[in-house]
């Protein structure tokens, strides 16, 4: 495939997977929990999302094919470890971009309600999924301008949101701050960790980034300091203007309405729909490089790592994971499915933390180079991310956890068939 990202391709596919529709709506989420300690609580799990952040781009810094964390967790504990990983990502891609297309549909059906069901709700997720699905075959030029063109289209109200609304701050709401208890602070907590989520996916196109082990550190580490610096700022806004933050449902519309008028309520809309669809299309670029680095590297059937003949690009893996988004989308059944979340992040976020140790004592090999980049402080960034992953762990509902076994069960077996499905392939 074509090298043709650079640092700041990768970055946006970052920002594009942690910023969606949810920071929209997540500064009044946090209030009802911590209060006015929302801003340092962003604050807070930014800088421990940055923890698990370096690990990634230490064994990303090592391999410069497509495949994310996939890699060294295949790397570090064999096939099936690395292959969980890998279905795990791709199969959380899938029910986010399920999840997402359904929202965008809710947010349309406020200006137009014909849009938010039946046919007409149909026909945009059917025409939206398939003209992401036709950009990400076109080329990943294509795709990157796109992504980054919507990157910008999502940043920009939040930034107009930020740099008007912190004038018309009280500075008495953000210095009332209420007791929390300790359930409290672990709730908003790990609502955090996974509002910080998705930047797992910056270094899944590696194969197609000019610089990779150079590159991909780049990126997942600006990709957090960006991602928290606009939530830090957002929810101070949010908080300092709101009178009562816990009770709205839409804060960013109703804080921009305060000081820009319906024009501001109007505009913060608008960028929630491209926000949105900011993130369907990473979704569909990274979850079709999953499919394909798995088939890559022999362990899913050779057809899902076709590559096309004119435009380069993985054209059956995008097909795939379009269609299945799709289809998860009409049905509804990614409502159920989206449990998985919780232990999906837990097993990529802890395979790549404690493969950071692994891999420092491996001799780079022709699978595996020597890091251009170095987590700080030895081991103890590793272990201080494992235990914040770990802490997902602790916070996940009896719900997520069962779903999320079946989704590892699941995985095991399609290992089982596709590793009898190759080995008959070779023969």
């Amino acid at each position: 495939m074509r090298r043709e990202l650079g640092r700041w391709d990768l970055t946006a596919i970052g920002i594009n997977q942690v910023i969606g529709s949810g920071i929209f709506l997540l500064p009044a989420d946090v209030a009802r929990q911590v209060g006015g300690w929302g801003p340092l609580s962003f604050l807070g799990v930014g800088i421990a999302s940055l923890l698990i952040a370096l690990c990634f781009a230490e064994v990303g810094s090592r391999f410069d094919r497509t495949g994310g964390p996939y890699l060294p967790a295949r790397t570090a504990y064999g096939r099936f470890i690395g292959f969980e990983v890998g279905w795990m990502m791709w199969f959380t891609r899938v029910t986010s971009q399920a999840s997402v297309s359904n929202g965008m549909a809710l947010a349309l059906g406020f200006y137009w309600p014909s849009v938010s069901e039946g046919p007409p709700r149909a026909l945009l997720i059917l025409v939206v999924t398939v003209a992401l699905a036709w950009i990400n075959i076109r080329g990943i030029r294509q795709s990157k301008w796109v992504v980054n063109g919507l990157t910008i289209g999502k940043l920009a109200p939040l930034v107009l949101f930020i740099v008007v609304g912190i004038w018309f701050i009280d500075p008495a709401r953000l210095t009332a701050l209420s007791s929390v208890t300790l359930p409290q602070a672990g709730t908003a907590a790990l609502l955090l960790i996974f509002a910080y989520g998705g930047y797992e996916v910056t270094g899944v196109p590696a194969g197609e980034a000019s610089n990779p082990r150079r590159d991909v550190p780049f990126a997942f580490v600006m990709t957090i300091l960006t991602v928290a610096t606009i939530f830090a700022l957002t929810s101070t806004v949010a908080t300092g203007v709101l009178p009562d933050l816990a009770a709205s449902r839409t804060p960013l519309a109703d804080g921009a309405a305060i000081f820009m008028g319906a024009i501001g309520a109007l505009v913060v809309s608008v960028g929630s729909i491209l926000s949105m669809t900011g993130n369907n299309m990473g979704q569909v670029l990274t979850g079709s490089r999953s499919l394909f680095a798995l088939a890559e590297n022999g362990d899913l059937p050779r057809w899902f790592g076709r590559v096309h003949r004119t435009y380069q690009t993985p054209a059956n893996a995008v097909r795939f994971t379009a269609g299945v988004a799709l289809i998860l989308a009409l049905t509804g059944s990614f409502v159920q499915l989206a449990a998985v979340s919780a232990v999906a992040r837990l097993v990529m976020y802890l395979a790549v933390c404690t493969a950071t140790l692994v891999l420092r004592r491996r001799t780079p090999d022709e699978v595996m180079g020597p890091a251009e980049f170095t987590a700080p402080l030895g081991p103890l960034v590793p272990i201080l991310a494992s235990l914040v992953a770990l802490g997902i762990l602790f916070g996940a509902t009896p719900t997520q956890l069962t779903y999320g076994a079946a989704a590892l069960l699941a995985g095991a077996i399609l290992f089982a068939i596709a590793r009898l499905t190759v080995a008959s392939d070779a023969s």
